[in-house]
């Protein structure tokens, strides 16, 4: 079992910035993909970023390909986003997820544990 805690959410202004950590704790998640996807209102869960836990390989969907940045510290145990150049359409509920096949996939569906979110909210 992994379980994840996400903090750093907030209220920011467009253009402004914040990085969210994740948390992670339990057996084994060294071997495994941590992935970021987030909610809007009235939208589908959404890939965002992700990162192989061991060699540090990531992706980034195009939305936030050099805004949003993914990395991880072994000795805390703990994934970032950090997040720059923010715009109102990135408010949402950010969730960190880990995926024990490792695949990076930017589906929610491959992912096995989820973190209960953060709220972002970016005003205009």
């Amino acid at each position: 079992q992994v379980q994840l805690v996400e903090s750093g959410g907030g209220l920011v202004q467009a253009g402004g910035s914040l990085r969210l950590s994740c948390a992670v704790s339990g057996r084994s998640f060294g071997t495994y993909a941590m992935g970021w996807f987030r909610q809007g209102p009235g939208k589908e869960r959404e890939f965002v970023s992700a990162i192989r836990w061991s060699g540090g390989w990531t992706r980034h969907a195009d939305s936030v390909k050099g805004r949003f940045t993914i990395s991880r510290d072994h000795a805390k145990n703990t994934v970032y986003l950090q997040m720059n150049s923010l715009k109102p359409e990135d408010t949402a509920v950010y969730y960190c997820a880990a995926d024990k096949e490792s695949t990076m996939s930017s589906s929610y569906r491959q992912y096995d544990y989820w973190g209960q979110g953060t709220q972002v909210t970016v005003s205009s």
